[in-house]
């Protein structure tokens, strides 16, 4: 069997002190975690995290940074997990679409709501991402490129 990693983006979205979480159904539990979701074939890392966050939470956002590239091993199901964070703000929300299955809601809730829900997020990366960006850590966009 040949090991690889999974490729995945997450977007942290950030307006008013409030984070764009979804609520989400994982390895049989109900957790939090930024909107993210694997890299799509004939994708940029860029697309994808515009596309999951719109399939997960109804929201446009525009892209306004790079957070980093996280290697995460779930505890859960093994796999690893190799992370691209982006930074952005929200744009539009459209309610009456459909949010992905195994979606339960997209929620904004502000660091002290994040901290009281720590052992319901997903993995210690959704607050690491979110602590990073309270610190003011943003790279350039231009620091990931596509050769395609």
């Amino acid at each position: 069997m040949t090991w690889y990693p999974h490729v995945t983006v997450a977007t942290v979205v950030e307006n008013d002190g409030r984070y764009l979480l979804v609520h989400e159904s994982s390895d049989g539990r109900l957790v939090y975690n930024q909107p993210a979701g694997h890299l799509d074939p004939d994708e940029s890392l860029a697309e994808a995290a515009l596309r999951e966050t719109l399939e997960e939470t109804a929201w446009d956002v525009q892209l306004t940074g790079f957070l980093g590239v996280c290697l995460y091993k779930s505890p859960y199901n093994g796999v690893t997990y190799l992370r691209n964070t982006f930074l952005a703000t929200p744009l539009q929300h459209h309610p009456q679409r459909q949010l992905d299955r195994g979606i339960a809601a997209a929620v904004w809730l502000d660091y002290e709501q994040i901290l009281q829900r720590r052992r319901q997020l997903r993995s210690p990366i959704v607050l690491q991402a979110i602590e990073e960006h309270r610190a003011g850590r943003n790279f350039p966009l231009d620091l990931v490129y596509d050769h395609r």
